[in-house]
């Protein structure tokens, strides 16, 4: 996750007045995606396989995304 701003290609969702966005085609291949907040940052679930149980960011156990 990032700072950004939108592209032609990106969908957009606004969810409690924050905007999240994804690439269309990186979505195809994530989807479904979940973002949940945790006390000391969040943790990213999404489709794709890494063979290490998903995919997970910054303020999770696990070793994070790709």
């Amino acid at each position: 996750m990032a700072l950004d701003e939108p592209r032609d290609n990106d969908e957009v969702y606004d969810i409690d007045g924050i905007k999240y966005l994804v690439d269309k085609n990186f979505l195809e291949k994530a989807k479904p995606i979940k973002i949940d907040y945790l006390v000391h940052g969040f943790k990213l679930d999404c489709g794709i396989d890494f063979g290490m149980g998903g995919c997970t960011g910054c303020g999770s156990d696990s070793t994070g995304c790709g």
